[in-house]
């Protein structure tokens, strides 16, 4: 009677594991199919006031340029073109490798002058766009990545910021941890008063300096120094998100679409060493050779030295030939802080930390 009685609960048993997993496989199989259709249904929209402003923005570059060479003055054209250049390291070393990648550690010294200098890019406020570019790595070439390469050069250059975003990247960027620049008052403050300082340093005192200075006009200073000058600057931080994602070398990682493109390099402060940057995005230099065709590793080890800039975070030899033999996927990793980061290089990376305080 026990003997017959366990047969049936075996039995019993056995069928119902088979109907739960049979559930199981349905519900999942079902739940795979919605996300699916979800994602098959989204269509994205042109944003028509930010088509209208970049076709205002390029058209106006075209016209600037064409100033430089009929009627703006010499010191017009060169002031614009160092104001490129000076300003680009508050996107390098300020909001990407400072703030967006909590690379190395800055003073307010460092951090003020730093953020004066992004504000002039006019690239939005430090505090959204150290938000993509974690969400961009966190989920880089996935549907939650806001300037996804696999989707085309055209959207991952500008196409992005026109159309309206997958459902997956506003998603997304409500998980992606801000919680410490959301306890930095001076990123804060930025965020609170950034139209106000988009006016003053992206529009009103590039334009006014030259007429004020050297006489120049109105109407020239304005396609150039900030028409012409904002163009640029953009389309240079562009080309990081589709050149370097497209056309290169992947020494460090050949399963990932980051490329090491020494003319993006050159373009942008030392950027273009994006597969290396992919891998070791807490890396301070974004590239083994630091300061090879990488002027914002330079500026960052200047104000290292008179003491503004501390912490620097770098892979070690050891990392570097680890990672390229693993050849593992490091595209998931915003930067310090990010619990995905492999062990042995967050042991590596405490440990010379200690070092560096007890030295």
């Amino acid at each position: 009677m026990t003997e017959g009685s366990d047969e049936c609960s075996k039995s019993a048993c056995s069928t119902a594991a088979k109907e739960t997993s049979r559930r199981l496989t349905a519900l999942t199989k079902t739940e795979n199919l919605d996300n699916k259709s979800k994602k098959e249904e989204f269509r994205p929209k042109l944003r028509w006031p930010d088509l209208t402003v970049q076709i205002f923005i390029h058209v106006g570059c075209l016209y600037g340029l064409y100033l430089c060479l009929v009627s703006a003055k010499l010191y017009t054209t060169l002031f614009a073109f160092l104001t490129i250049y000076l300003s680009g390291f508050g996107i390098t070393a300020g909001a990407h490798r400072l703030w967006s990648h909590r690379a190395y550690k800055a003073k307010w010294p460092l951090k003020i002058l730093l953020l004066v200098l992004f504000t002039i890019t006019g690239q939005r406020h430090v505090y959204v766009w150290a938000l993509d570019h974690r969400v961009h790595h966190k989920y880089s070439e996935t549907d939650a990545d806001p300037h996804n390469a696999k989707r085309g050069f055209f959207f991952s250059h500008v196409g992005w910021l026109v159309l309206t975003p997958h459902p997956d990247v506003v998603e997304k960027r409500k998980a992606v941890d801000m919680s410490d620049l959301e306890a930095d008052p001076l990123i804060m403050w930025h965020k609170k008063l950034y139209p106000v300082l988009f006016f003053l340093f992206v529009i009103f005192l590039p334009v006014f300096i030259p007429v004020y200075f050297w006489n120049e006009t109105i109407w020239n200073s304005f396609w150039v120094n900030f028409n012409a000058r904002f163009c640029i600057t953009l389309n240079i931080a562009f080309f990081v998100n589709s050149v370097a994602h497209m056309w290169g070398q992947k020494p460090y990682d050949r399963y990932i679409s980051p490329v090491e493109n020494l003319a993006v390099s050159l373009a942008a402060l030392g950027e273009g060493w994006h597969n290396y940057h992919h891998v070791f995005p807490w890396d301070y230099r974004t590239g083994e050779l630091g300061n090879s065709y990488n002027p914002s590793t330079t500026f960052i080890d200047f104000f290292a030295k008179i003491g503004w800039a501390y912490d620097l975070k770098f892979a070690s030899n050891s990392m570097i030939a680890r990672r390229a033999q693993k050849s593992g996927d490091g595209s998931h990793v915003w930067g310090y802080g990010d619990a995905d980061i492999e062990k042995e290089d967050l042991e590596e990376l405490n440990q010379m930390d200690e070092d560096f305080k007890t030295d």
